[in-house]
């Protein structure tokens, strides 16, 4: 069968995002078979068929009448055994080629013989490209038993999400209703991520209607998490309007929560501006990363407009941002910042200071631990700080060691230990 050349694009892109998948499907690693990838496949390679599959090795393809009375060949099928020597091609972009030459020469009777044999040979992380295409074949042709085959016999949710996908694309309202069908319950229905995150593509409206319906769930997070590229591409001013509008207060909240990560990396300057005007909790903690995004691109602006901000929380969340961009690049400048903004500093910006300027002046970033003012989180921060040090380069973290008596006692003695314990004592 032929895909169509919007589903040929759309299952293309599918094998781009293959490592993916075979995370999603819990993969492991190179050419191990993933458990239970033999179910649907065993009949297949037992030589029994159902009803529509192709003629096994060795027979012919029935052959039609000519005019003259003739018989003539009609275009053979494509052998479902061939599958074997596809997948073990070693090229991707090779074995992709022959799959979408396989599925062109499918009859869809063929495709659930093929995804069966597919499964049989053993679902492997490299060859999740291969089995999108299979399958995406099979929602083209006849989704509703592509679905019923997933349901029943694959144990994550690679499949059916792959062929959801499909359906959606060509008839999203099918693809709804089908899902409202299938579900059953007060919980979040598992099916719907899928099918929003595509509609979101085409119809935000649509796609916002569904989220709302949903209950507080990980599903709706992942719904919201898939809308919000195409969200945040109707500009800044109409997705924050969309989550304005919202009177669910923690559908709200995580809605805004995610567009301020998708527009902080478009637009950090506009959106560190309105999360300064919209001082909401929620708001506050974007606040750090829109102003690093920001400091990165043009540290002397972001500097300038932290300079304006109040003092108090906002400001506080604001310089956090700032030197942690700064401190990644220029460790020095930063810990600079920290005695120039000293009133503003708190435990969460020394932290995020020391871990920004660990990498590239461990020194710098130890000197300044003692600015924590919360004990436990003082002591853990030594730890972490000195202890990776010392297992990067002992002698440099022993002389400072060695060299600095505001480290605790406590923290001392633990360290020693460690160094005893690197030295074999």
């Amino acid at each position: 069968m032929k895909l169509t050349p919007a589903t040929s694009v759309a299952a293309l892109a599918l094998i781009a995002a293959a490592s993916f998948a075979g995370g999603r499907f819990s993969a492991p690693s190179t050419g191990a078979q993933i458990p239970g990838s033999t179910k649907a496949g065993a009949q297949s390679r037992l030589g029994t068929r159902a009803e529509g599959s192709v003629a096994t090795e060795g027979e012919r393809a029935p052959r039609a009448s000519r005019p003259d009375g003739r018989a003539k060949e009609s275009p053979a099928k494509p052998r479902i055994g061939d599958l074997e020597g596809i997948v073990r091609g070693g090229n991707a972009l090779e074995r992709s080629r022959a799959m979408l030459a396989f599925i062109d020469k499918l009859d869809p009777a063929q495709l659930e013989d093929a995804v069966a044999n597919f499964r049989g040979l053993g679902l492997t992380q490299e060859r999740m490209g291969e089995y999108s295409l299979l399958l995406t074949a099979w929602a083209e042709a006849d989704p509703v038993k592509a679905l019923a085959y997933a349901t029943a016999n694959t144990g994550g949710s690679f499949a059916t999400d792959t062929i959801l996908a499909t359906w959606t694309a060509k008839d999203p309202e099918a693809a709804i209703l089908w899902a409202q069908q299938k579900h059953t319950g007060e919980e979040a229905n598992p099916y719907m991520a899928s099918i929003i995150g595509i509609i979101a593509e085409t119809d935000v409206r649509r796609a916002s209607q569904l989220v709302v319906d949903m209950p507080y769930s990980r599903e709706r997070g992942e719904a919201l998490a898939a809308m919000m590229p195409h969200l945040a591409a109707l500009g800044p001013e109409a997705a924050r309007n969309w989550v304005a509008a919202l009177k669910d207060e923690q559908l709200r909240e995580g809605a805004m929560g995610r567009l301020n990560e998708a527009l902080t990396r478009i637009d950090p300057q506009g959106t560190a501006k309105w999360l300064v005007a919209h001082p909401e909790p929620a708001n506050q903690r974007g606040l750090g990363s829109a102003v690093a995004e920001w400091a990165r691109q043009d540290r002397d602006a972001a500097t300038a407009y932290f300079s304006t901000l109040p003092a108090g929380e906002i400001r506080s969340y604001a310089l956090r941002g700032l030197v942690s961009a700064v401190a990644s690049e220029d460790p020095k400048a930063a810990a600079s910042m920290l005695n120039s903004y000293s009133a503003d500093v708190t435990d969460s910006v020394v932290r995020h200071f020391v871990w920004s300027s660990f990498r590239s002046d461990p020194a710098t970033a130890a000197s300044n631990i003692s600015r924590i003012t919360d004990v436990e989180q003082r002591d853990e921060t030594y730890r972490r700080t000195l202890g990776g040090w010392l297992r990067r380069d002992p002698e440099g973290a022993q002389t400072w060691l060695r060299s600095n008596q505001q480290v605790p006692p406590n923290v001392v003695d633990e360290l020693n230990r460690q160094i005893r314990e690197m030295n074999g004592g």
